[in-house]
C-alpha cells in the first residue's frame, strides 16, 4: 500500500511486471487483513484496474503474436531434416 505521500501512477503508466507486482502487494494486504475497512474499496478498485489492463495487454500481445507467426511459417524454416 502507498503512503500518505506517495501517489499511484495511473495503472497505464505502469510496466507489465512493476503492475503484477503491485497486485501481487495489494492481495497480500488483503489476505493478511492489513487493509483498513477506510480503504478497502480502494484497494480492491485498484486490483479490478490492474487486472482489466493486464488482461488487455495479454490479449493485445496474443493478437500481434497469431499475427506474426504465419510470416515466421512462411520463411520455409519448418522442414525437419
Amino acid at each position: 500500500m502507498t503512503g500518505p505521500e506517495e501517489v499511484e501512477r495511473p495503472v497505464g503508466e505502469l510496466g507489465y511486471t512493476e503492475a503484477a507486482d503491485e497486485l501481487d502487494r495489494i492481495v497480500a494486504e488483503l489476505d493478511r487483513g492489513v487493509v483498513d475497512v477506510d480503504v478497502l474499496e480502494e484497494r480492491l478498485c485498484r486490483a479490478v484496474e490492474i487486472v482489466e489492463e493486464l488482461d488487455r495487454r495479454i490479449r493485445s500481445t496474443r493478437e500481434r503474436v497469431e499475427r506474426i507467426l504465419p510470416r515466421l511459417e512462411g520463411l520455409g524454416g519448418t522442414d525437419a531434416g
